[in-house]
């Protein structure tokens, strides 16, 4: 399941033009005003569109009713946050009951507005004890300050692909584990024509380049945006020059920035046969679990395989760490079926069967400690090394905020013009975008 990084700058361009709800009147806190067994009709929506995944989320949906017999469910797939928001500024009958959403970095949003109701209530009332269910990255991305008002519905776990090939030839034994050794093979594996245009380039690590955007790679580091007051620290925090270093030095080692650049706008869409990696003009590539599916669907002509993205020398021991997000779903504030709509949540999210047979219909990673465990998952070397990033314990997840991706959108932006070389002082840029971070968030507080 792709995730576009348009995604997230679409998400944050509409949290401020204010069609995500704030302060939202009535917000629910699980109440008992429906019956779960009474014959009911719920209205789900959700963001897959592909033809296989629609099926998916269909026979999904087929299995519960077949256990729930007196709910019906009616979906409506391709729907972006900003419709969902809209709808639930509407309200009415029209509105969903349940919804899920690929952007985790919205989850404050919908938490501390009460657009999702608070699952607690409903976790308690039916015993699920969520600490044993859900691995501690994954409720730390589908809460917010104590509101638990989504749950992992699926993850995202992020590596690094490799061409076998090229490590053959380039006379690499194995992928790389530090940065350092990172850099060095990116520049082995870098060929380039005697005009220096490129061949192939052993890692493009621009920013603006597929999956690329910083804080996928960042992740690497382990960072911490905020402290524990909520206050933006990334000018504090060592590992954020650290980060924006390693990045410089691998731009240098294989041609610079502007080369690079130029590189990477002749490449095809992300999803297309001429994309950077299935073209070979990449010989590593940052990407999620679901692009291995893609590689054996479209017949890669080389030989490939996965591994843990690289970590910091000084952090070596974190090896097999990567970024994590997922799939989210919650209950909306408006239905009038909360108790029903929480058993179809319970079992999307819950039921260890569902969420096994989901991941492996749509090849991405479950969310709870039992599925990921299970014999019955998917037993692809590829897939199962996505797995292993998604359970160790230094992988990390966003943080959510109460706008959203916004801190995200300008940690993107400022670090566009880093790699372009237009921070000429890296501190003073570092303590402007922490101050514009804090800023934005106060401006969504009042």
């Amino acid at each position: 399941m792709p995730r576009p990084r348009l995604r997230i700058g679409l998400s944050a361009a509409l949290a401020g033009a204010g069609l995500v709800l704030s302060g939202c009147a009535n917000p629910s806190v699980g109440s008992d005003r429906d019956d779960p067994t009474a014959p009911v009709t719920l209205k789900f929506w959700h963001g897959w569109s592909n033809a296989a995944e629609v099926k998916a989320i269909d026979d999904s949906i087929a299995r519960f009713e077949k256990l729930h017999p007196n709910i019906t469910v009616k979906t409506v797939n391709n729907v972006s946050d900003a419709t969902v928001n809209q709808a639930l500024r509407a309200g009415g009958d029209y509105a969903p009951d349940v919804v899920s959403s690929f952007t985790t970095n919205n989850v404050g949003q919908y938490c501390s507005s009460g657009m999702w109701v608070n699952l607690d209530p409903f976790m308690k009332k039916t015993g699920v004890e969520k600490k044993k269910v859900f691995p501690k990255t994954f409720l730390d991305y589908t809460s917010y300050q104590g509101n638990q008002c989504a749950l992992p519905l699926l993850a995202d776990s992020y590596g690094l692909y490799y061409n076998k090939d090229a490590f053959k030839e380039a006379g690499i034994e194995r992928p790389p584990r530090t940065m350092s050794e990172f850099t060095r093979d990116a520049a082995k594996l870098t060929k380039r024509k005697p005009d220096g245009s490129y061949v192939r380039a052993g890692f493009v690590p621009n920013f603006r380049l597929y999956q690329n955007s910083p804080d996928r790679l960042f992740a690497q580091w382990g960072p911490k945006y905020f402290d524990g007051a909520g206050k933006a620290q990334l000018a504090k925090d060592p590992r954020t020059k650290q980060f924006f270093a390693a990045q410089r030095e691998l731009l240098e080692a294989q041609g610079g920035y502007a080369a690079l650049e130029k590189f990477r706008t002749r490449f095809g869409d992300e999803m297309s046969p001429q994309s950077s990696f299935m073209s070979q003009k990449a010989a590593m590539h940052l990407d999620g679990e679901w692009r291995g599916l893609m590689l054996k669907e479209g017949k890669a002509k080389f030989d490939w395989g996965v591994a843990p993205m690289p970590v910091p020398d000084d952090q070596a021991d974190t090896y097999g760490r990567g970024f994590l997000t997922g799939t989210v779903a919650g209950i909306t504030h408006s239905s009038k079926h909360q108790n029903a709509a929480w058993e179809l949540v319970r079992f999307l999210t819950v039921d260890t069967d569902q969420v096994v047979r989901f991941a492996n219909a749509i090849h991405n990673v479950p969310s709870t400690f039992a599925a990921l465990k299970s014999p019955e998952l998917d037993d692809d070397p590829s897939f199962r090394a996505f797995i292993d990033i998604a359970r160790n314990r230094h992988s990390t997840a966003l943080p959510p905020s109460v706008n959203g991706g916004q801190y995200v959108v300008s940690l993107m932006d400022f670090s566009y013009d880093v790699e372009a070389g237009k921070v000429s002082d890296l501190d003073k840029g570092l303590r402007e975008l922490d101050a514009r971070i804090d800023a934005d968030n106060l401006q969504s507080e009042n």
